[in-house]
């Protein structure tokens, strides 16, 4: 009994750190702030010591709003997305894939010359991304900022930035909508503003911004009170990066790592750029079926400044065969995914490089015309039905284009009948012009092993 009174005791002695979060309904941590810092509600969830003279006990004031909305979404801000970026699914490459926790300067900065060496800049990829781990378990006790890791970025995240751009490329960060990232590194949960102007500073270009370590007064256990998941805890979490990003000179691409949850396709065009739309990526065949099979549900919410993502590219990481690499990269052009290669660029061989550079492939995939996707269709009136579908169409502005993958275990024939491909007019003839060769076609059979795509 004494000890449990004591543990009690000294739990209500502590005091919340500076912008830490010191009260909200579910909380219990610490109520008060240090002195000089005031327990200032910014909605019923979420209360955060900001400096100030005297404390407060973090009770709220009452606040007028609107008759569908109470609590935390009375407050929540509704800045939308930069308009100057994001405008087109991001090309780019992302480290975790390759290298986990073990990221460094020398291996981002070896991505952003691959890059040059590969063709990859020429062919259109623009953002070189640092993943989990690049900064230190705790954060700066004076200025609470982040910080990098100095045996992993010498220079800083500023100094990395620096040379990524004078490579004319873009820089991307990760952090988390939670109180630590996946790997248990500071989150951005409640100090938004900080961090935002802190990446900024150093001239950060894309925020990945994961969904880890969630307290639990900021989950969702049902749906949301309006029927409106915008309004959710999950997506205010995800809006308050957002607002903070917004207030920046810089505009930032957003991509809202939140796996799919809190139908995010509803409202993430709203907030962010791209959003995860699965738990992570695995270099295998059942992955990118899965995968697939989930995004095409959701196609419809794709557009220009808005765009699902099927998380980050596996080809080099072994476990596909070239046909499944190239149903992986023709999978994500024609449902204009967001494409962040994930492998050690340097040891790409010249098969997979062609297939990551298609230029026809990619003019689909960053048309400036036309921003939706290719979807479904029925090839004949007597064709199967397959999960995922195999025949998918779309337009852009070099016509209309056919994209067919094979989901079976071996090579198979596949036909589809003009006629039913959405968009193609009048009876012909068309010109049949393959995409993955650059060159027409004599032919209207085609015999695919995984995937072909074609241009009518």
């Amino acid at each position: 009994m004494h000890l449990s009174a004591l543990q009690v005791s000294l739990a209500l002695a502590q005091t919340a750190p500076p912008f830490g979060q010191c009260g909200g309904q579910g909380w219990t941590g610490a109520t008060t702030c240090e002195s000089g810092w005031s327990c200032v509600v910014s909605n019923p969830y979420y209360s955060q010591c900001l400096q100030g003279s005297g404390g407060s006990s973090g009770t709220s004031t009452s606040t007028a709003s609107p008759p569908s909305l109470t609590g935390i979404a009375v407050t929540a801000p509704t800045t939308p997305p930069s308009k100057d970026t994001g405008m087109l699914p991001a090309l780019g490459w992302n480290g975790w894939n390759a290298y986990g926790c073990s990221i460094s300067d020398a291996k981002v900065l070896a991505a952003a010359n691959d890059f040059i060496s590969l063709g990859l800049k020429d062919a259109g990829y623009e953002y070189i991304n640092i993943d989990d781990c690049w900064p230190l378990m705790e954060r700066d006790p004076t200025t609470h900022e982040i910080v990098p890791d100095p045996s992993k970025f010498p220079n800083g995240i500023s100094g990395v930035a620096a040379e990524v751009h004078a490579l004319g490329l873009k820089l991307g960060i990760y952090s988390d909508a939670g109180t630590a990232t996946c790997a248990g590194y500071p989150g951005s949960l409640g100090m938004e503003s900080l961090d935002a102007a802190t990446f900024s500073s150093w001239g950060v270009d894309y925020l990945k911004y994961d969904n880890c370590n969630v307290p639990g007064n900021w989950t969702d256990s049902s749906n949301p009170q309006d029927g409106d998941w915008y309004n959710s805890n999950s997506a205010i979490r995800y809006r308050q990066m957002g607002a903070a990003l917004a207030e920046q000179s810089r505009p930032f691409q957003y991509d809202l790592c939140i796996w799919g949850t809190a139908e995010v396709w509803e409202w993430g065009a709203r907030v962010g750029h791209s959003w995860r739309m699965s738990g992570d990526s695995s270099p295998s065949w059942s992955y990118l079926t899965e995968i697939i099979g989930i995004n095409v549900q959701y196609l419809s919410f794709v557009d220009f400044y808005a765009h699902n993502d099927m998380d980050m590219m596996e080809i080099g990481n072994g476990g596909l065969t070239v046909q499944e690499q190239r149903t992986h990269f023709a999978a994500w052009i024609f449902m204009k995914s967001p494409i962040l290669l994930g492998t050690d660029l340097s040891a790409l061989n010249s098969t997979q490089v062609s297939i990551i550079t298609n230029p026809e492939l990619l003019a689909f995939h960053q048309d400036a015309t036309i921003g939706t996707p290719a979807t479904p269709f029925s090839a004949s009136a007597s064709m199967p039905t397959t999960s995922p579908p195999e025949y998918y169409s779309g337009a852009s502005s070099a016509g209309v284009h056919v994209f067919i993958i094979n989901t079976s275990s071996a090579a198979a024939t596949k036909t589809f009948t003009f006629a039913n491909v959405p968009g193609l007019t009048g009876s012909g003839p068309f010109v049949v012009h393959d995409m993955w060769a650059g060159e027409d076609l004599k032919w209207n059979v085609f015999s695919v092993s995984k995937l072909f795509c074609y241009r009518g």
